[in-house]
């Protein structure tokens, strides 16, 4: 090791690299390095390796996709390839190709199986982890094709057939035909299986084609072998994974990379039991001929482990979509588009949230405190507590010896939002806490100390937690506000936590979270002042940009500061008249999208100020939601297709729960506000408003709101407090305020003067 250090690589790099005419790849890291703040963590390796196995799919897209246009690719290609298309990208200096237009699919699954079939939206079906797909077409002999992923626009919705398993209904009509694709997972000898029901209708004399594609919504995923044998009705993928059908079809077409897309020898009468392809790009096709223009198939594909090569997993517990969904607050309202959200949201947060929290079931399935934090919460909030108790149950298993609840490396947000959730689900579920939480707790809080700078640095970021990349969107390595409001917030947790079992060290990080608020505001007046005028950017060294949005964290969800706090309005208006657009905030930076979740949070801090701007955000996030009810991390401003991320992301259904709820019952200077956030379409409509039960820290409490002749409503109470009932106010827009003060369950408002 010692030798390794004295060698002077830099020296020979840099020589090798001028003498071969490259660019100096040390003096350009260092010059890249320099549009970011020092820091001990540039990229994380996590990161880094995501993106170069993304790129590396890039690379081989751009390779097997633009000269190769004459075969059938998924949709985000038939779009982003089209010239006359909005979502057309030019590829001539592009390094890799990649879907940025339409990163949308969304997951079929169930409760606590960590295995995700997932359906592009022209009903694409990628049954196993980052694997190949089933696409289904329908061909006639006079050359008509309806080819779902080439259609201008489709029918498609998400469900529960009988209250039962989550299905995905894809409809595609042309010519007069229809194609149907229904599916779902289900377990078939405790095994998971993606299960998909075809039904067509077209003309006599067409055929239903089945066909195995090398590709996902990602890119290319290669097969190197298809076999099956003559009259069966299964066929074998790259020598593991296996697809049935319900019955065998009438003929079956294979192709390899040299004799191009299958689509074009779906005429050959030559028959082949197997194929291999050197290039890992065959294709097959399974025919069923339509005497009478109708035909039902029903197709199996056992879901592989990912982690474990060719294995299916079994599942010993059979999961109960009604049992688990029941334990979420119920939410009834005259809204149908806000009333599906809801409910689809909440079998997504069930769907990923199991042993470990993903926030996504592909490109994002993998655990970050920051994500499972925000889905936790409502998890706990919506009275889920043993799926919660479960997921957090591994926290303190992931922290590591210093105290450091270790994600990915360089992330400073961490431990504040560790012991932020940890608090809220005590505080919630008023569950004692653990020895094991306990020692996490004190030992996550220390981390936190551990890590700020100096004091008495001559320097705007003195006190702070050191300059890293933080959330990732908001911009290079800096000494972000977002951390540091965490790391107040998780001081201010642990105290409340250790008092009764730690007074003094509880009375120690209490002070401590003080003395760094203090800090932090401090910093504020080192803000660069041309643009800020009063507000919080990003961090001391930033103009007033779009990544000032991670600054509002310190109202919501933290409440470090009384709602309506005049920085952080400034900061809101700002992002508000600056970074959005049609009505959805839009991210400049990384993303370059509006962001479902960032909106919502910019519409909590309006809702905790009282103003009605929170109602045209909620809406616009409403209106940006797919036909299946979901939410890439980012939207294309033009599309509105994903442009960023998991095309179904967690984070942003868990945000729209937490919305939901807030409108309803929210937490305000120790005590509940009641219905604050309530649209006045509803309050007009003539129906009953209802939500609950949700957890709050005094208890579990449900609100109906009903019309009463001839203005008037009617707010009914169902309340399990704690303890004694809590401070109340009922906020209710267009009627008068007013202050509970009695133990009474139905209560009668006017309208407001």
């Amino acid at each position: 090791m010692t030798l390794l250090k004295w060698i002077p690589w830099r020296f020979f790099v840099t020589r090798v690299a001028r003498a071969n005419g490259f660019l100096d790849p040390i003096s350009f890291l260092s010059k890249l390095r320099g549009f970011a703040q020092p820091s001990e963590v540039s990229e994380p390796v996590e990161l880094l390796r995501a993106g170069v196995l993304f790129h590396a799919r890039g690379l081989i897209n751009t390779k097997a996709i633009q000269n190769n246009l004459d075969w059938v690719w998924p949709y985000w290609v038939e779009r982003q390839f089209n010239p006359s298309d909005l979502s057309f990208i030019p590829r001539a200096f592009s390094f890799s190709h990649i879907n940025l237009t339409h990163r949308n699919w969304t997951a079929v699954g169930l409760p606590d199986v960590p295995f995700y079939p997932i359906v592009d939206p022209r009903g694409l079906v990628t049954a196993i982890y980052d694997g190949w797909s089933v696409d289904f077409w329908l061909v006639a002999r006079d050359g008509r094709k309806l080819i779902p992923s080439k259609l201008e626009s489709v029918g498609q919705k998400i469900y529960r057939k009988d209250q039962d398993n989550l299905h995905i209904q894809t409809v595609c009509e042309e010519h007069g035909w229809t194609l149907q694709s229904d599916v779902w997972m289900q377990l078939l000898d405790h095994r998971p299986t993606c299960v998909i029901d075809l039904e067509v209708k077209s003309e006599p004399d067409c055929d239903l084609v089945v066909v195995i594609r090398p590709y996902n919504p990602e890119g290319i995923s290669f097969i190197e072998k298809i076999s099956l044998k003559a009259g069966s009705a299964s066929w074998m993928v790259n020598e593991k994974d296996k697809v049935f059908f319900s019955e065998a079809p009438g003929r079956c077409v294979l192709a390899n990379y040299k004799d191009g897309d299958v689509l074009h020898l779906l005429k050959e009468s030559v028959h082949r039991e197997e194929i291999s392809c050197p290039v890992s790009m065959a294709t097959g096709a399974a025919l069923y001929h339509l005497d009478t223009g109708r035909k039902k198939l029903q197709i199996r594909i056992p879901v592989l482990d990912e982690l474990e090569w060719g294995k299916t997993p079994v599942v010993e517990r059979t999961p109960d979509w009604t049992k688990e969904i029941a334990t979420f607050s119920r939410l009834q309202v005259p809204d149908a588009t806000i009333l599906n959200l809801y409910d689809t949201a909440v079998t997504s947060v069930i769907m990923h949230c199991g042993d470990e929290v993903y926030p996504g079931p592909y490109t994002y399935k993998r655990f970050w405190y920051r994500d499972a934090a925000f889905i936790l919460n409502s998890v706990i909030s919506l009275g889920a507590v043993d799926r919660a108790r479960n997921s957090l149950r591994i926290f303190p298993e992931k922290q590591n010896r210093a105290g450091y609840f270790l994600s990915q490396e360089g992330e400073w947000d961490s431990n504040g939002e560790a012991l932020w959730i940890m608090h809220r689900f005590w505080k919630l579920s008023r569950e004692p806490l653990s020895d094991i939480w306990l020692q996490s707790i004190e030992k996550g809080a220390r981390w936190i100390i551990k890590k700020r700078l100096p004091r008495d640095l001559d320097s705007p970021h003195a006190g702070l937690l050191p300059a890293g990349f933080s959330a990732e969107h908001l911009g290079p390595n800096d000494y972000y506000y977002w951390d540091n409001f965490w790391g107040v917030a998780g001081l201010r947790c642990a105290a409340e936590m250790l008092e009764n079992s730690n007074g003094p060290v509880a009375a120690e990080f209490r002070a401590v979270a003080d003395e760094y608020l203090e800090t932090i505001q401090k910093s504020f007046k080192k803000i660069p002042d041309r643009e800020a005028r009063g507000s919080i950017s990003a961090s001391p060294h930033r103009r007033m940009d779009a990544g000032a949005i991670g600054s509002i964290v310190a109202d919501f969800p933290l409440q470090l500061y009384p709602a309506g706090e005049t920085r952080l309005m400034k900061t809101l208006d700002w992002l508000y008249d600056h970074s959005c657009f049609e009505g959805g905030f839009f991210q400049n930076m990384i993303h370059s999208g509006i962001n479902a979740y960032l909106t919502l949070h910019m519409a909590q801090v309006y809702l905790r100020a009282r103003n009605p701007r929170m109602w045209g955000l909620i809406d616009t996030v409403a209106r940006l939601a797919s036909p299946t009810g979901q939410w890439p991390e980012a939207i294309h401003p033009q599309t509105k297709g994903g442009c960023m991320g998991d095309g179904q992301h967690v984070w942003a259904a868990a945000e729209w729960l937490m919305m939901i709820r807030n409108l309803f019952v929210r937490e305000e200077n120790n005590g509940l506000v009641l219905g604050s956030g309530l649209f006045p379409r509803w309050l007009q409509s003539g129906g009953a408003l209802h939500f609950g039960p949700t957890l709050t820290p005094f208890g579990k409490l449900s609100v109906t709101f009903e019309p009463q002749t001839p203005d008037g409503i009617a707010l009914k109470l169902t309340a399990d407090w704690f303890d004694k009932r809590p401070p109340i106010e009922v906020a209710v827009p267009g009627f008068e305020s007013f202050q509970i003060k009695t133990d009474d369950l139905v209560f009668v408002m006017k309208p407001a003067l």
